[in-house]
Formats: C-alpha cells, structure tokens, sequence
C-alpha cells in the first residue's frame, strides 16, 4: 500500500472488510484471498453491480467474486463473450464483413452482420473452429473509456458505420467504454471475463442463421444473424441439444400435418384450420373443461365478438391496447337527411372482460349474489405481427378458456385457493404434474391509483400465501388494470410454458360501473378476478400435442380405436365391433381394406391410434378381439364384451372416472 494513497474498505460476503488502496482491481482482491479464487474468478460485483474484475474501485464498497458457482451471471458472462468470440473469428475468417450488435439471448446469444454472400453450414465449422483457437489463446480483454468524438473517428476509420450509428444514439451522458479480446475490438457496455480461455471451448455451438433488418426497420439494410447457444459445460450443451432434437419430433406444426389435425394458410393469417381429427381433439378439451366449469359453480356466458369503439374507450382498452385490437368501420344509415350515412367504429374483442361486466350490469345484484362466477369460451382476435406468429402458439384468432369472478374483497381469499385448486387438478388430468408461480406486479403504464394498486396487491400476495404455495414476485409485470398470478407449467422434456393466469382488478369495475348492494344497504363496487387456466385452446393444444409426441391419452385421443380385418371373412365382424365400441362411446372406426394386417397396423400405429383391435377367422369364431396398444409390439386377446367395457373404462375423462 503506497504511503499516502488513499485507502479504501472492501466488505467481502462473510462480512469481513479488508483495506486496499484506492483504484484496487477485482483481480487483485480474488489474488490477494487466494490463488485458487483468482484463477476461477471470471467477474465480480460491485455493490450489487456485475463489473469487469479489471475494474479500479475508488470507494468503500461491497463485493463479491463471481465465479462459476454463480451461475446465472456466470452463463450471462461466457454467452456475452462468445459473441464477441464469434464476431472476431467471422472477421477473420472475412475481413470486409461489418458487425452490428450481439446480445445475449435464452440459451444463447445472436450476432447481426452485414455481409455481401449468405453464411453456410460449411461457414459455421469453419467460425466454430476458429472460435476455438481464440479461446486457446487465452487472450486477455482490456477495456477503455473513450470521449464521443475519439470513437466515432475509431469506427469510421475502420469502416464500420454500424458502429457509428450506435454511437451517436447514445446519450450524451453516458460513457462510450470499449473491449478488445486481443487485437479485435467492439464497443460495449459490458462487462466481459478476464481472456479468453474462460469460455468453455467444448460447451457452445452455432445453431442457426436468419434474416434482420438492422435496427428492427424493414427500410432498412437485410443483415445476417447467427444464433449460437452455450453453457458451462459439454454436459449441459449435450443435454440442451438433446432437448432439441427432441422438441423437433415433438413439434406441434409437424405433428399437426402428420396426424392431419388442423393448417394454417396466408388467406387467414393466424387463425387455424381444424380439420376433422383435430377438431375432435378440440372438442374432448373442450367438453372435458365446460364440465369442470359447471362443477366449480361458473356459470357459463356468450358475448358478442364485435363491439363498440365506446365500450373499449370507457375500459380502457382502446388506450393501452388499441394497436394489438382489429379495427372496422362501417357506414351506419340512420335513415333520415343529409346525414344518412354515420361512421360506426367497431372492434374486434382481444379480450372477454368488458363484455362480462356488461352481463353482470344486467340487473341489480347483491352481497348475496356473490361470488358470481361467469364463464365463456371467448373467440377473441389480437393484431401479432407475421414475424411473432408460430403455429398454434401465438395466432391472431383464438379462443380462451376465460372466466370472471366478481366478489368482495372478503372473498378474493378464498377463490384464489379454489382457482389454484382447480387448476392444479385440470393441469393434472392433461398430464402436467408441476408448475410453478409468479405474482406480477404493477406496470410502468396502468390504470387507477397507487393506492388502489397498493390494495389489489396486498390482496392477491395475501391469497396465494394463504394457499401455501410457493411463488416468485416479477416486478412490473402485471396487467395495465390490476396484478396477476401467472401459472408455468413444465412439459415432458423440461419446457416452461405460462398458461394459466389469475388477475386482482379494481380498476375495471369502477370504469364500467359495476356495483352491488352490501349487507348494509349500500352501494359497493366488487372485485373481478379475470381468470384462465389453459389461457387459449390453440396455444394449450399444441402444448399438449408436444409433450405426448403427438401420443395423446386414450380419453383426449380423436380416433380412439380402430378394428382392422385380418381377412375379407372378418368385416362383417370387424364392423360389429366397431358399432360396439361407439355405442359404448368411444371413437371408433373400422378398417376394411384390402390390406395386410402388418399394413394396417403401422399406418394406424403412425396416426397415434391407441388401441389397434385385429380380427380374423380365429376370432370370429371366439367372439374375441386381439388389441394392440400404441407403442407396444404384443397384443392381448379378450371376448368381445370385456374388450368393450375395457375400453370404455380406460377412455372415461378423469373428472368423470372420479365421479
């Protein structure tokens, strides 16, 4: 310590505090507790702040040494790098490519560059290869601060005009900090690790190339973007893209022509074609979630599809989601003078709540009346844009599965743990058996007060307490009328999807005017609890096609059996069979074909079909049926009747087998 300098105090995690002089390094405190903490230190943090380990600390502040221990800084870190790994091998492997910007993604990260010829597979081995020769290098990476002016000569003496646009869209106020890894440079805010060996050579790789307009603007130049993922181990990397490959068979899009369940076309952007089989299938989820609603008390409603412009305006919509609504004008004659012809402007409802509120304004109600549960199966429609749009998991045409509960504030208690209770139960039965919870809290854009916001809050993170369940607080992202809790569930293969939703609102009540009598005679307004548990059909069908493969379980599958003849001698048979297993409610048909038994087994046993029943001379003769279950090579041979009350047994929903 230099006599004279001034000194700082460092409070290290366990409490205690070391002195150092001022404008010490991360990299010399981690040295200065041990070596084995300086060789594995990748970043530290600063008083909370995430700062590169070479960074001088002129100030009694906390810190920590972030190491792979820490996971997700230490993941945010190696992805970051790689990035910038990537972009100096794309550069020298093709010195004349422009680079743009690389952020970190899920997983991953993605770089945009500007270069004159397409990247290729072959492109990607060699980048990949020479990745790893900069990581075997082990260069280190410095990092500067320079003024607007210094930078910007930088960049346009390069020839990198990416960069100088980016530059001068930074504020004025704010630092211009660039990194080299080695001799390559890039501005960034960081931070970054210490060199470059501390990306995991063997844990990333680069997984595709797509089309960006830079800077989001289609006037603007068509740029190249490489996404790569990477982890902190091959292990993990190998697990990840095992996850994939899995998820490719698995996809809903491919399954869906496969099993000819549903298309989507350009003529209807976003909005699904349910052929027969997959419109069976709907109507099984269907079927199956309108029974539970009647059994939990709901009370189911059908609102108009297209509304008023003013009925949006006095929700709200029309100002915090007018750009996600389908809009239509249209000339209404009134009938009389000069002014026959009034433009009328309607919508297309995204959402159900307003329309609810209007059923519930419907005649005086009363604390007796309450809680009063009204559900719909929505057809609603959102504007997505083409880009965002997959599948069934994001169209511009679906239906929810919604519901609202207008209560007191007493009550919000006691139906949150009931929703949760049934949701549990439903997420169950379709074969998801876990899921997690975030309460979302008030956005940076909302309706009502603070201290309406304060009390909806308070409301709802009381509720899910008092039904012990675990949840997570995600800050700001509640709806723009109240909080929510958002249900995520996990799929066969790992995924997270959030699906269910239950909202505390306070606000809509009051815009729309609903009230109720109380106990004392006097006016009140009652809480609406928006509630999903599959939150659309389309989406939560193709979740669920994914996670059974395509495999669904006898009671949700659209052909639940199918009789195939052995021999010509056995359709008369083959047909009473199948009569039998539709009068006993199954979805049944016969295959009489003139085909080979093994024919017929594999092309059902391609279509999904659970339960293939072969029948020939021998069974004829026994009044028996030989099943074969999806997935299975043997088969067993049953009379007819017990194969029959088998059957329908085993495809009985499970709401109505505990019944």
């Amino acid at each position: 310590m230099a006599d004279g300098a001034p000194n700082v105090t460092i409070t290290l995690p366990d409490g205690a505090a070391r002195t150092f002089t001022a404008g010490v390094t991360g990299a010399e405190i981690a040295a200065s507790i041990s070596p084995s903490l300086a060789k594995a230190a990748l970043a530290c943090k600063v008083d909370g702040r995430l700062t590169d380990l070479s960074e001088p600390i002129g100030a009694d502040a906390a810190l920590s040494i972030v190491t792979m221990k820490d996971r997700e800084e230490a993941l945010g870190l190696i992805r970051h790098d790689c990035a910038h790994v990537m972009a100096r091998a794309v550069q020298e492997l093709w010195p004349d490519v422009k680079v743009t910007i690389g952020p970190v993604v899920e997983n991953g990260w993605y770089y945009d560059f500007d270069r004159a010829e397409p990247f290729s597979d072959e492109d990607f081995a060699s980048i990949e290869k020479r990745m790893r020769q900069i990581i075997a290098a082990r260069d280190p990476v410095r990092t500067e601060v320079w003024d607007r002016a210094r930078a910007v000569a930088h960049y346009k003496s390069t020839n990198e005009p990416y960069k100088v646009e980016l530059i001068e869209a930074i504020p004025g106020d704010e630092p211009i900090r660039m990194y080299w890894h080695g001799d390559w440079q890039d501005l960034c805010r960081g931070p970054h690790l210490a060199h470059t060996g501390q990306v995991p050579a063997d844990a990333f790789k680069l997984m595709k190339v797509a089309g960006a307009y830079w800077r989001g603007d289609s006037r603007n130049r068509m740029l190249q973007r490489i996404y790569g993922v990477a982890f902190a181990s091959k292990a993990e990397l190998d697990q990840h893209l095992t996850m994939l490959e899995e998820a490719a068979k698995r996809d809903h899009r491919k399954l869906g022509k496969e099993l000819d369940l549903f298309h989507l076309q350009e003529e209807a952007p976003g909005m699904v074609f349910w052929h027969p089989m997959g419109w069976r299938l709907y109507r099984a989820l269907e079927d199956y979630m309108r029974r539970r609603l009647n059994a939990s008390g709901y009370h189911e409603i059908r609102t108009p599809q297209v509304v008023d412009r003013k009925l949006w305006e006095a929700s709200g919509h029309w100002e915090n989601y007018r750009e996600n609504m389908f809009i239509t004008e249209i000339d209404e004659s009134t009938g009389a003078g000069e002014h026959a012809n009034e433009k009328r402007v309607n919508a297309l409802k995204p959402m159900n709540c307003p329309c609810h509120v209007q059923i519930y304004n419907q005649g005086l109600k009363s604390y007796r009346d309450l809680p009063l549960r009204l559900a719909e199966f929505g057809s609603c429609h959102r504007y997505e844009s083409s880009g965002s749009m997959h599948g069934l998991m994001r169209v511009r045409g679906f239906t929810q599965d919604d519901a609202h509960i207008f209560c007191t504030e007493d009550q919000i208690e006691a139906e949150t743990k009931a929703f949760i209770a049934l949701l549990s139960s439903v997420y169950a039965d379709l074969g998801f058996e876990g899921f997690d919870i975030k309460l979302s809290t008030r956005p940076e854009t909302r309706a009502g007060s603070d201290a309406i916001w304060d009390k909806a809050e308070a409301a709802l993170e009381a509720a899910v307490k008092a039904a012990g369940v675990p949840y997570q607080i995600d800050p700001g992202e509640g709806a723009f009328y109240g909080p929510k809790l958002d249900f995520k569930l996990t799929d066969a293969i790992g995924r997270e999807w959030q699906c269910g939703t239950f909202q505390a609102d306070f606000v809509l009540p009051e815009r729309l005017g609903a009230e109720y009598v109380t106990s004392e005679g006097e006016k009140a307004r009652p809480v609406m609890l928006h509630r999903a548990i599959l939150g659309s059909f389309e989406r939560f069908l193709g979740i669920l096609i994914e996670n059974h493969a395509g495999r669904m379980p006898l009671w949700l599958a659209p052909r639940q059996a199918v009789v195939a003849t052995i021999t010509s001698e056995a359709d008369g048979y083959a047909a009473e069979v199948a009569a039998a297993l539709s009068a006993a409610g199954l979805r049944a048909e016969a295959d009489l074909r003139n085909e080979k038994i093994n024919y017929k087994v594999r092309e059902w046993s391609a279509a999904k079909v659970p339960a293939i029943l072969a029948v020939g001379a021998k069974e004829v003769e026994a009044r028996s049926v030989a099943i074969r279950r999806l997935g299975s090579n043997g088969q067993t041979i049953l009379p007819l009747e017990e194969a029959v009350a088998a059957l329908a047994a085993e495809a009985m929903p499970p709401d109505l087998a505990r019944a």
